[in-house]
């Protein structure tokens, strides 16, 4: 099951993809194998420990509280010459502004690098003191010597506190918040799993319906390491949907537009399970409804936080909660394709139509986009155009009707609208006359749109 997905994981990832994969102390060692081997051992970033449980396990030899996160990425030399883009915030904190600075709070960073620079290798004088600084053995200073006259000149350079210190470099808030941090490998500070049980336990009114489903907390600092604001994000093994839950939450405290995807098998509700006693028949009716609520609560958040600004305080926007769900299924059409030894007269007339009977018009519409490489995001209105039902997808970009006996009058409105792509069902038409009118009247109102009849 890991394979597959994993290769299908790596050939969806963009340029600047990021994969992350949790994963627990028994299996990392042949996971980690196979990541090497999909993604190869050079796009390998780090292992991030997170301390995910402070329980300890009474009747284990040692009790495991850590769950391994391997990252790799789609193209390590993308990230390499933009490391801006792989970063956790900066908390802001430690900075002050003794001096009173016009540029803001600052600290001082040492100056002093590990490693010998033949270039770096220079005398600096305390000018308060006249001390005379050296880089210690095997080290140098950060910059060399012309670029560390440049910093001196812009009011960079301070020598401790007090000034008869060594030298450092200020660094300024704003420059801080800007780049962000480094992340480590121990996550010690984040959540817990109990977090994210109590979590979940709150949102579905006090019943504890999944076992022991990652924390928000975690999965939002997750997403602002590897993720920017426009990412998509994709889970396939989404579980409880914590990751749509931690997308939602994130946009609204950074104003991003994250978009995410959730797959789950839909793995049956224990017999006798809380899950089960509540009616949710299996995990993907678990986590739709995680996604509802979750949703519902952080709307309801942003809406009392912008009903008791202060003057002057700009409102936060209210989050975009819709989703949509789609389900894996067989083509929405029969196999009707027999050669001529295969069918007898009295059979064509049940082939005539070969859509499956309990298939519906936004099956069909569905099953279309991926063919006009249309998101599945898309806005889709449903029109009543001379009685007929009209899908308009993302302003017109696609115009499908899929009823019976659609009329002249009810294409020759359709083209009149002028959409990008026009669809037809076969069955729609009465005759051959009907098809080819439905070709010729788009080429004469509409000739930009490409037709097409399923």
């Amino acid at each position: 099951m890991m394979y597959p997905r994993l290769v299908l994981a790596r050939d969806l990832l963009s340029e600047d993809g990021v994969l992350c994969v949790s994963i627990s102390d028994s299996e990392a060692c042949n996971l980690k194998a196979m990541l090497d081997f999909i993604f190869g051992e050079s796009n390998y970033c780090g292992d991030i420990l997170w301390n995910s449980t402070k329980s300890v396990t009474n009747t284990a030899l040692i009790s495991v509280s850590h769950t391994y996160n391997f990252i790799y990425f789609k193209s390590m030399n993308w990230f390499v010459g933009r490391r801006e883009a792989f970063r956790l915030p900066d908390k802001g904190e430690g900075f002050s502004n003794p001096d009173n600075d016009p540029r803001g709070p600052w600290k001082a960073d040492p100056f002093q690098v590990g490693g010998w620079r033949p270039n770096q290798q220079y005398e600096i004088v305390n000018p308060k003191t006249g001390a005379v600084y050296r880089p210690n053995a095997g080290c140098s200073w950060k910059n060399d010597y012309k670029r560390y006259l440049e910093l001196v000149e812009d009011g960079r350079i301070v020598f401790g506190k007090t000034g008869d210190g060594g030298p450092q470099r200020k660094r300024f808030m704003s420059e801080a918040m800007e780049r962000g941090s480094v992340a480590n490998t121990w996550w010690d500070g984040v959540e817990t799993t109990t977090n994210g049980t109590q979590l979940v336990k709150k949102l579905f009114d006090g019943v504890a319906l999944f076992p022991n489903p990652k924390p928000v907390g975690f999965l939002k600092k997750i997403l602002q390491l590897c993720s920017h604001r426009e990412s998509v994000i994709l889970d396939f093994f989404s579980g409880s949907a914590t990751t749509a839950h931690a997308v939602m939450q994130l946009n609204v405290e950074d104003g991003g537009n994250r978009k995410f995807i959730m797959v789950q098998l839909p793995e049956a509700s224990k017999e006798g399970s809380e899950a089960a006693k509540a009616g949710y028949k299996n995990i993907c009716e678990i986590g739709k409804e995680r996604i509802r609520r979750a949703g519902a609560k952080i709307a309801a958040e942003v809406e009392e936080s912008n009903a008791q600004l202060k003057l002057g305080e700009e409102p936060k926007k209210v989050p975009d909660i819709g989703f949509r769900v789609l389900k894996i299924d067989s083509s929405n059409f029969e196999d009707v394709k027999r050669t001529p030894d295969a069918i007898q007269q009295d059979q064509l007339s049940g082939l005539a139509d070969n859509l499956k009977t309990d298939r519906t018009p936004e099956d069909i519409l569905f099953q279309l986009f991926p063919q006009f490489q249309i998101p599945y995001t898309a806005s889709v209105e449903k029109l009543d155009i001379c009685g007929k039902a009209v899908y308009s997808v993302d302003d017109d970009a696609l115009l499908a009707c899929f009823d019976q006996e659609v009329s002249e009058d009810v294409i020759r409105a359709m083209a009149e609208r002028e959409p990008s792509r026009a669809v037809l069902r076969d069955a729609s038409f009465v005759g051959d006359d009907a098809l080819a009118n439905f070709e010729e009247i788009f080429k004469t109102l509409s000739p930009e749109t490409e037709t097409k009849v399923v």
